[in-house]
């Protein structure tokens, strides 16, 4: 049997210290757009196949490049109307392929993070060496392309080797996005420095909303909206744990669309409109939670 790897203390979710959001809001509320860019006929890895079809997969490529061409801006401007800042899960690759759309979210004041190179190549296999220069490529190209040094990871197709937390930390970074254990944020045990898991979501991305559950533009605006008051009301419940964080994935080749993006758009009217959401970067979020903490 495998043991627990022991990443995180386990702390019920009652009886926890309360967090406290600025304001006194009671939920944290950050979106994620993933902006990404994959290759049409990638290195193959032997541990997963990069597209479904042999390569190379022509139809996936495109539907994903819609992202780049029409679906960004779509979405970007929804969220810049109603006051939400994009923390941006970049493959960091986009920064020499299309810096049109880096340089767009650069210029809306949005928070960079790395999603990897491309999100068509694969932790799996990767020696540490590899491992190291991808974070190192992913800290020189961002920083390079936006003035920004990124504070935050979210593994390449969510693919990991068991020595990445550490090294991420090692490199200074603040947060991960991959462990999906909880609705506030928490310290990750890691070799050296410190880490944060901010809650990221797989049950609320657009990409399991559409491509798993099969919902509806309107279902999935439904599902947030439900997501939302959920998580505020127990923020401000006098028994709850304190303020609590729901984070919104998105990439833009799904929400961007034009039959997706009005119900999306009411979701985001609806929150900014509410009063008990704290409307944050990732970044934010992190630094305010470890002000609390002992």
């Amino acid at each position: 049997m495998t043991p627990d790897p022991q990443l995180y203390a386990f702390t019920p979710w009652r009886g926890r210290p309360k967090i406290r959001w600025p304001g006194g809001k009671s939920c944290a509320v950050w979106v994620a757009p993933n902006l990404e860019y994959y290759e049409l006929d990638p290195p193959t890895n032997p541990h997963r196949k990069s597209w479904a079809k042999p390569h190379p997969d022509v139809v996936g490529y495109a539907h994903r490049d819609h992202a780049n061409r029409v679906g960004h801006w779509r979405m970007a401007d929804v969220m810049t109307r109603h006051g939400f800042p994009g923390s941006v899960s970049l493959s960091v690759a986009l920064c020499d392929h299309i810096p049109e759309v880096v340089e767009d979210a650069r210029q809306r004041g949005w928070e960079f993070f790395s999603h990897g190179i491309y999100n068509t190549r694969y932790s799996y296999g990767m020696d540490e060496a590899q491992e190291r220069a991808i974070i190192e490529d992913s800290i020189a190209t961002v920083e390079r392309a936006t003035g920004q040094r990124i504070r935050g990871w979210l593994a390449p197709a969510l693919t990991h080797t068991p020595r990445t937390l550490d090294l991420i930390a090692e490199y200074g970074l603040d947060y991960t996005c991959d462990l999906y254990h909880d609705d506030q944020p928490t310290d990750v045990k890691v070799a050296s420095g410190q880490l944060t898991a901010i809650p990221y979501s797989l049950e609320v991305n657009d990409h399991y909303g559409f491509f798993i559950y099969n919902m509806s533009p309107r279902d999935y605006a439904d599902t947030l909206i439900r997501q939302f008051e959920r998580l505020a009301s127990e923020g401000e419940a006098a028994d709850g744990p304190g303020g609590t964080v729901m984070c919104i994935p998105l990439h833009s080749y799904l929400i961007g669309q034009p039959h997706r993006i009005g119900p999306f758009e009411e979701v985001l009217r609806h929150i900014a409109a509410d009063g008990r959401a704290w409307i944050a970067t990732a970044g934010e979020i992190v630094d305010a939670w470890r002000e609390q903490q002992g």
